[in-house]
Protein backbone atom coordinates (compact mmCIF):
# COMPACT_ATOMS: atom_id res chain seq x y z
CA UNK A 1 0.00 0.00 0.00
CA UNK A 2 1.65 3.53 -1.14
CA UNK A 3 2.14 5.57 1.64
CA UNK A 4 2.74 9.68 1.58
CA UNK A 5 1.22 12.25 0.45
CA UNK A 6 -1.70 11.98 -2.43
CA UNK A 7 -0.61 13.11 -5.74
CA UNK A 8 -2.37 15.42 -7.94
CA UNK A 9 -3.48 12.32 -10.19
CA UNK A 10 -4.73 10.40 -7.18
CA UNK A 11 -6.68 13.71 -6.33
CA UNK A 12 -8.11 13.89 -10.11
CA UNK A 13 -9.14 9.84 -9.83
CA UNK A 14 -10.85 11.16 -6.64
CA UNK A 15 -12.51 13.51 -8.29
CA UNK A 16 -13.95 11.76 -10.70
CA UNK A 17 -15.13 8.79 -8.65
CA UNK A 18 -16.99 10.90 -6.29
CA UNK A 19 -18.34 12.06 -9.91
CA UNK A 20 -19.30 8.96 -10.37
CA UNK A 21 -20.93 8.42 -7.26
CA UNK A 22 -18.77 5.68 -5.95
CA UNK A 23 -18.09 5.29 -2.41
CA UNK A 24 -15.44 6.21 -0.60
CA UNK A 25 -14.42 2.72 0.18
CA UNK A 26 -14.25 1.81 -3.85
CA UNK A 27 -12.21 5.02 -4.74
CA UNK A 28 -10.10 3.80 -1.27
CA UNK A 29 -9.61 0.23 -2.73
CA UNK A 30 -9.17 1.83 -6.63
CA UNK A 31 -6.29 3.54 -5.78
CA UNK A 32 -4.59 1.10 -2.92
CA UNK A 33 -4.76 3.76 -0.43
CA UNK A 34 -6.86 3.61 2.98
CA UNK A 35 -10.79 4.25 3.18
CA UNK A 36 -9.70 6.90 6.17
CA UNK A 37 -7.23 8.65 3.83
CA UNK A 38 -9.84 9.27 1.03
CA UNK A 39 -12.75 10.54 3.15
CA UNK A 40 -10.35 12.91 5.28
CA UNK A 41 -8.96 14.44 1.85
CA UNK A 42 -12.51 14.94 0.59
CA UNK A 43 -14.18 16.25 3.61
CA UNK A 44 -11.04 18.80 4.40
CA UNK A 45 -12.00 20.47 0.96
CA UNK A 46 -14.88 20.77 0.15
CA UNK A 47 -16.94 17.61 1.09
CA UNK A 48 -18.22 15.10 -1.75
CA UNK A 49 -20.38 17.62 -3.84
CA UNK A 50 -17.60 20.52 -3.65
CA UNK A 51 -14.41 18.65 -4.16
CA UNK A 52 -12.13 20.02 -6.67
CA UNK A 53 -8.81 18.22 -7.36
CA UNK A 54 -6.52 20.89 -8.42
CA UNK A 55 -8.16 23.41 -5.49
CA UNK A 56 -7.47 20.27 -3.01
CA UNK A 57 -4.21 19.79 -4.38
CA UNK A 58 -3.36 23.66 -3.59
CA UNK A 59 -4.49 23.88 -0.42
CA UNK A 60 -2.53 21.01 0.35
CA UNK A 61 0.63 22.48 -1.14
CA UNK A 62 -0.15 25.74 1.01
CA UNK A 63 -0.40 23.79 3.89
CA UNK A 64 2.98 21.71 4.09
CA UNK A 65 4.56 24.87 3.19
CA UNK A 66 2.85 27.06 6.64
CA UNK A 67 4.02 23.88 8.79
CA UNK A 68 7.43 24.39 10.12
CA UNK A 69 9.10 22.36 13.17
CA UNK A 70 9.13 23.92 16.16
CA UNK A 71 12.53 24.47 17.78
CA UNK A 72 12.80 22.70 21.14
CA UNK A 73 13.14 25.67 24.11
CA UNK A 74 14.65 22.95 26.41
CA UNK A 75 14.88 19.17 27.47
CA UNK A 76 11.45 19.22 28.82
CA UNK A 77 9.87 20.96 25.82
CA UNK A 78 10.46 18.07 23.25
CA UNK A 79 7.27 17.02 21.27
CA UNK A 80 7.76 13.92 21.58
CA UNK A 81 8.34 13.93 25.46
CA UNK A 82 4.98 11.78 26.10
CA UNK A 83 6.21 9.15 24.10
CA UNK A 84 3.79 9.86 20.97
CA UNK A 85 4.60 10.91 17.59
CA UNK A 86 2.96 14.34 16.60
CA UNK A 87 2.63 14.20 13.22
CA UNK A 88 0.54 10.58 14.35
CA UNK A 89 -1.22 12.19 16.67
CA UNK A 90 -2.49 15.36 13.88
CA UNK A 91 -3.54 12.97 11.70
CA UNK A 92 -5.48 10.22 13.90
CA UNK A 93 -7.29 13.77 15.38
CA UNK A 94 -8.09 14.52 11.44
CA UNK A 95 -9.68 11.55 11.37
CA UNK A 96 -11.68 11.15 14.35
CA UNK A 97 -13.08 14.73 13.00
CA UNK A 98 -13.85 13.71 9.67
CA UNK A 99 -15.88 11.00 11.41
CA UNK A 100 -17.82 12.95 13.65
CA UNK A 101 -18.49 15.41 10.39
CA UNK A 102 -19.74 11.87 9.02
CA UNK A 103 -22.18 11.64 11.94
CA UNK A 104 -23.46 15.05 11.22
CA UNK A 105 -21.46 17.67 13.52
CA UNK A 106 -20.24 20.49 12.11
CA UNK A 107 -16.63 20.93 11.59
CA UNK A 108 -15.75 23.63 14.18
CA UNK A 109 -17.86 21.43 16.90
CA UNK A 110 -16.07 18.00 15.71
CA UNK A 111 -12.60 19.86 16.36
CA UNK A 112 -13.71 20.62 19.81
CA UNK A 113 -14.87 17.18 20.94
CA UNK A 114 -12.28 15.92 19.32
CA UNK A 115 -10.21 17.70 21.16
CA UNK A 116 -11.46 16.80 24.69
CA UNK A 117 -11.41 13.18 23.29
CA UNK A 118 -7.61 12.97 23.16
CA UNK A 119 -6.67 14.95 26.04
CA UNK A 120 -5.53 13.13 28.77
CA UNK A 121 -7.61 14.99 31.23
CA UNK A 122 -10.83 14.86 29.52
CA UNK A 123 -11.09 18.46 30.19
CA UNK A 124 -10.15 21.80 29.10
CA UNK A 125 -11.16 25.26 29.45
CA UNK A 126 -12.65 27.79 26.67
CA UNK A 127 -8.91 29.23 26.63
CA UNK A 128 -7.36 25.83 26.52
CA UNK A 129 -9.26 25.00 23.50
CA UNK A 130 -8.65 28.43 21.60
CA UNK A 131 -4.71 28.02 21.58
CA UNK A 132 -5.21 24.49 20.87
CA UNK A 133 -7.13 24.84 17.76
CA UNK A 134 -6.52 28.57 17.12
CA UNK A 135 -9.47 29.58 16.61
CA UNK A 136 -11.91 32.52 18.20
CA UNK A 137 -13.67 32.81 21.39
CA UNK A 138 -16.66 32.82 19.63
CA UNK A 139 -16.34 30.01 17.79
CA UNK A 140 -14.99 27.89 20.54
CA UNK A 141 -18.44 29.10 22.86
CA UNK A 142 -20.78 28.13 19.67
CA UNK A 143 -19.45 24.57 19.00
CA UNK A 144 -19.66 24.32 23.20
CA UNK A 145 -23.61 25.31 23.24
CA UNK A 146 -24.04 22.60 20.79
CA UNK A 147 -22.43 19.71 22.22
CA UNK A 148 -23.82 20.80 25.30
CA UNK A 149 -27.60 20.95 24.35
CA UNK A 150 -26.44 17.36 22.53
CA UNK A 151 -25.53 15.68 25.93
CA UNK A 152 -22.13 15.34 24.63
CA UNK A 153 -20.11 17.40 27.14
CA UNK A 154 -20.76 18.76 30.77
CA UNK A 155 -19.68 21.88 32.52
CA UNK A 156 -17.60 22.28 36.04
CA UNK A 157 -15.75 24.00 38.00
CA UNK A 158 -12.17 23.34 38.90
CA UNK A 159 -10.39 24.91 42.28
CA UNK A 160 -9.46 28.02 40.45
CA UNK A 161 -13.46 28.60 39.58
CA UNK A 162 -12.58 28.05 35.58
CA UNK A 163 -15.36 26.74 34.07
CA UNK A 164 -14.16 23.51 31.96
CA UNK A 165 -15.60 21.56 29.67
CA UNK A 166 -15.54 17.76 30.42
CA UNK A 167 -15.98 14.35 28.66
CA UNK A 168 -15.94 11.24 30.88
CA UNK A 169 -17.88 8.11 31.21
CA UNK A 170 -20.88 9.55 32.20
CA UNK A 171 -21.04 12.35 29.53
CA UNK A 172 -20.78 9.43 26.50
CA UNK A 173 -23.97 7.62 28.47
CA UNK A 174 -26.11 10.35 28.89
CA UNK A 175 -25.55 11.67 25.02
CA UNK A 176 -26.81 8.23 24.27
CA UNK A 177 -29.62 8.67 26.43
CA UNK A 178 -30.04 12.35 24.98
CA UNK A 179 -29.88 10.21 21.69
CA UNK A 180 -32.80 7.75 22.41
CA UNK A 181 -34.84 10.48 23.86
CA UNK A 182 -34.82 12.09 20.32
CA UNK A 183 -36.17 8.97 19.39
CA UNK A 184 -39.05 9.11 21.41
CA UNK A 185 -40.15 12.43 20.52
CA UNK A 186 -39.47 11.20 16.64
CA UNK A 187 -41.83 8.24 17.06
CA UNK A 188 -44.42 10.89 19.07
CA UNK A 189 -44.68 13.37 16.48
CA UNK A 190 -44.76 10.34 13.55
CA UNK A 191 -48.03 8.66 15.37
CA UNK A 192 -49.77 12.62 15.54
CA UNK A 193 -49.68 12.36 11.91
CA UNK A 194 -51.32 9.30 11.56
CA UNK A 195 -54.57 11.12 13.69
CA UNK A 196 -54.12 13.78 11.28
CA UNK A 197 -54.12 12.16 8.15
CA UNK A 198 -56.62 9.45 9.20
CA UNK A 199 -55.39 5.58 9.99
CA UNK A 200 -56.20 3.94 6.78
CA UNK A 201 -54.13 6.17 4.39
CA UNK A 202 -50.76 5.39 3.44
CA UNK A 203 -49.11 8.07 4.44
CA UNK A 204 -50.64 7.06 7.84
CA UNK A 205 -49.51 3.53 7.72
CA UNK A 206 -46.08 4.94 6.61
CA UNK A 207 -45.87 7.28 9.58
CA UNK A 208 -46.90 4.76 11.79
CA UNK A 209 -44.35 2.03 10.58
CA UNK A 210 -41.34 4.81 11.41
CA UNK A 211 -42.90 5.33 14.89
CA UNK A 212 -42.45 1.58 15.35
CA UNK A 213 -39.57 1.59 14.17
CA UNK A 214 -37.67 4.50 16.27
CA UNK A 215 -39.32 3.00 18.92
CA UNK A 216 -37.71 0.03 19.39
CA UNK A 217 -34.00 1.70 18.21
CA UNK A 218 -34.54 3.98 20.98
CA UNK A 219 -35.87 1.57 23.76
CA UNK A 220 -32.95 -0.82 22.75
CA UNK A 221 -30.31 2.03 22.69
CA UNK A 222 -31.44 2.57 26.41
CA UNK A 223 -31.43 -1.05 27.19
CA UNK A 224 -27.88 -1.44 25.89
CA UNK A 225 -26.74 1.78 27.29
CA UNK A 226 -27.26 0.78 30.93
CA UNK A 227 -26.23 -2.80 30.15
CA UNK A 228 -22.94 -1.20 28.64
CA UNK A 229 -22.48 1.51 32.09
CA UNK A 230 -23.04 -1.71 34.44
CA UNK A 231 -20.54 -3.66 32.42
CA UNK A 232 -17.83 -1.62 31.24
CA UNK A 233 -17.95 0.73 34.05
CA UNK A 234 -18.46 -1.25 37.38
CA UNK A 235 -15.71 -2.74 37.78
CA UNK A 236 -12.52 -3.42 40.09
CA UNK A 237 -10.06 0.52 40.57
CA UNK A 238 -6.81 -0.67 41.06
CA UNK A 239 -5.17 1.07 44.48
CA UNK A 240 -1.68 2.49 44.39
CA UNK A 241 -0.19 -0.41 45.61
CA UNK A 242 -1.51 -2.58 43.02
CA UNK A 243 -4.70 -3.73 45.33
CA UNK A 244 -8.10 -3.88 43.83
CA UNK A 245 -10.69 -2.00 45.38
CA UNK A 246 -14.55 -2.86 44.21
CA UNK A 247 -17.02 0.14 43.16
CA UNK A 248 -19.79 0.25 45.54
CA UNK A 249 -23.36 -0.64 43.69
CA UNK A 250 -26.40 2.00 43.34
CA UNK A 251 -27.08 0.69 47.60
CA UNK A 252 -23.56 1.82 48.55
CA UNK A 253 -22.26 -1.94 48.65
CA UNK A 254 -19.25 -3.17 47.00
CA UNK A 255 -20.31 -4.70 43.92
Amino acid sequence: MPGGRLTQQERQEIALGLADGLAYAEIARRLDRPTSTITREVMRNGGPTAYRADLAHRATERRAHRRKPAAPRGPQASPQADGRDPEAVREYEETFTTLLMQSGLPKMTARVLTCLYTTDTGSLTASELVRRLQVSPASISKAITLLESQGLIRRERDDRRRERYVVDDDVWYQGMITAARSHAQLAETARQGVSILGPDTPAATRLENIARFVDFVGESMIRASEQAREVLYTKTETASGGTGTPRPDADGQPS
